[in-house]
């Protein structure tokens, strides 16, 4: 599975080149389906999911001109037979996850089913995470969560769709918790590679490569 991991979505020309490449063919000809779970986990949730959908809030994301785009939801899909949301997942060609809670979306990633379905692919399919929708894709995120769930005693881990973990909104204005000296604390404690980036950077993924398309400022923290 190739990936893209956004700190903000599609926010410049930079990633938009990186998303077609790993797309293979024009937007207008892809099938997209966005997850937007992670977004109930924090306050403002559904106003949140309709301005992301409509491309009123943030970068764009949803509203770029796809073939079609499909929202599943991950909380459905338990109560669903599975041949049903699977063929849905299937057929697309981007996996669109939004940000939010990571913790909350990493477990419904599991308990769906959809994280299994995940490792499954290769690169016929395109990953592409906003935020919490990036660092889940990590093994670990470090449990992050705002806490406005009732889960307990969930799994605190990641997907393992890459080795290293993303610290996104790096010294976004107003953001105390987003700070370069808070990115370095925060690596510190993290048992892999640490990435923090700006909303204007991204990483490519392709077959465990690593790249990182970036027109702001991001730094590599080395786990020795």
């Amino acid at each position: 599975m190739k990936l893209l991991l956004t700190s903000a979505g599609i926010s410049n020309q930079s990633i938009m080149d990186a998303l077609l490449e790993l797309l293979g063919k024009p937007i207008a000809e892809c099938r997209a389906l966005f997850v937007p779970t992670a977004i109930y986990g924090i306050g403002e949730g559904p106003s949140i999911c309709y301005g992301v959908v409509t491309g009123r809030i943030g970068d764009p994301f949803c509203d770029m001109g796809w073939a079609s785009l499909g929202v599943l939801e991950l909380t459905a899909l338990p109560s669903l037979k599975e041949e049903t949301w699977q063929r849905w997942v299937n057929e697309a060609d981007v996996i669109l996850v939004g940000g939010g809670d990571p913790l909350y979306l990493a477990h419904w990633m599991r308990q769906s089913g959809l994280a299994a379905m995940l490792h499954n692919f290769g690169n016929e399919k395109v990953y592409v995470g906003l935020s919490a929708g990036s660092m889940v894709a990590a093994t670990d995120f470090g449990g992050k969560s705002y806490g406005l769930h009732n889960l307990s005693g969930v799994e605190q881990g990641g997907l393992g769709l890459v080795d290293f973990a993303m610290f996104p909104h790096l010294d976004y204005p107003g953001f105390v918790n987003n700070t370069s000296a808070k990115a370095e604390e925060w690596a510190a404690q993290m048992p892999v590679t640490v990435y923090a980036m700006d909303d204007t950077t991204a990483i490519q993924v392709v077959d465990g490569e690593v790249k990182v398309i970036s027109e702001g400022n991001w730094r590599r923290f080395e786990k020795s």
